[in-house]
């Protein structure tokens, strides 16, 4: 034996409110799913794209 021990697993949490879930839970009521589900239809959730630079495509490659 290694002699190590797992850490105690911490109880989920609603992501919404922070209340505890029970075991296959995503969330710990309907109104806090319909919170998570507001905030991804406004894009609350979105993951913000760096703008890439625009080639000229007049000169063909050539200065």
């Amino acid at each position: 034996m290694s002699g190590t021990q797992a850490a105690p697993k911490r109880p989920r949490r609603c992501p919404i409110c922070g209340k505890p879930l029970a075991a296959g839970q995503r969330f710990c009521s309907e109104r806090c799913e319909q919170v998570d589900l507001g905030r991804w239809l406004t894009g609350a959730y979105a993951i913000p794209a760096g703008e890439e630079p625009e080639e000229d495509e007049g000169t063909g490659g050539q200065a």
